[in-house]
């Protein structure tokens, strides 16, 4: 159906209004459509016309929907519902992340260091939350990332399609290598040299899985210019400080108690003394 069918369909039931293609946004299986749910910008994502009606690819994208739903994550897009859109069909519906994909910033030259930085935080922490929920998803591309118009938040899209009680090693590779290549390319359309940071996706694009970063973990510690054995260090440093600081409080109040006591035992004698002292001595009488 035409665009401008989907207008008029639209039109005629004003829950939906200005429904467009983004042909950019198009995935495998899905088209992607920018409109308005009650005034408000949402995105649809919709089977292709040759997929509708399958069997097997309506269960596809109902299962997306449902292990996606529960997601929540500031970098991930979150799903809002699963309903039919007039004109477009039963589609899944997204909060609106309207902006540039990162290939299309890399294709316009328009990357910048705030890009980068995001790119090695933010997207990092998306792969993680997408780990730890054992989601099985498409490769990481710079198709996938969105930076969004107005504030550039960053934004993965296509986070999975399957949930698994555990991903497996090769899972966890998968996402460091794809992470690996796409750094790899922005470092390739950026002017600077940053060898710290070409040596880590280098290390991520091993064609070896065990040559690569073995968790999230490690990759952020590389990020960071840090590792394991420096975490290690500054925890062991800062136990030493704090049993000193702890050695040094307790000889302080042994001294101060001690202190006390031979003040204490001092004005006793005293006393003692001036009690033994003869009053006629005192005056002189």
């Amino acid at each position: 159906m035409a665009d401008e069918e989907k207008k008029k369909s639209a039109e005629e039931n004003p829950r939906w209004t200005e429904i467009e293609h983004l042909p950019e946004w198009d995935e495998e299986f899905y088209h992607v459509y920018t409109a308005k749910k009650f005034g408000k910008w949402v995105m649809l994502k919709t089977l292709r016309p040759e997929y509708k009606g399958v069997p097997e690819y309506e269960a596809m994208i109902e299962k997306e929907f449902d292990v996606r739903y529960n997601l929540a994550h500031p970098h991930i897009v979150m799903i809002n519902d699963y309903e039919d859109v007039p004109g477009v069909g039963r589609s899944i519906i997204t909060d609106d992340v309207y902006g540039d994909s990162l290939r299309k910033l890399i294709d316009t030259d328009r990357l910048s260091p705030e890009i980068l930085e995001k790119v090695l935080h933010d997207l990092v922490d998306a792969i993680d939350y997408i780990q730890i929920n054992h989601l099985v998803h498409h490769p990481i591309r710079p198709e996938t990332i969105i930076f969004t118009e107005n504030i550039q938040n960053l934004k993965l899209i296509d986070v999975g399609f399957d949930q698994k009680k555990q991903l497996s090693p090769a899972s966890t590779a998968d996402d460091i290598y794809s992470f690996g290549k796409v750094l790899s390319e922005l470092l390739d359309h950026i002017p600077t040299k940053l060898p710290h940071l070409r040596h880590i996706a280098d290390k991520c694009c091993s064609e070896n899985p065990d040559n690569r970063y073995n968790n999230i973990q490690e990759l952020r510690l590389a990020i960071d210019k840090r590792n394991s054995n420096q975490v290690y260090i500054f925890i062991i440093i800062f136990l030493l400080a704090m049993l000193a600081l702890l050695a040094w409080l307790q000889i302080s109040q042994h001294t101060k108690q001690a202190n006390d006591s031979h003040a204490v035992a001092t004005e006793s004698t005293a006393c003692l003394v001036i009690n033994q002292v003869n009053p006629i001595q005192i005056y002189g009488t």
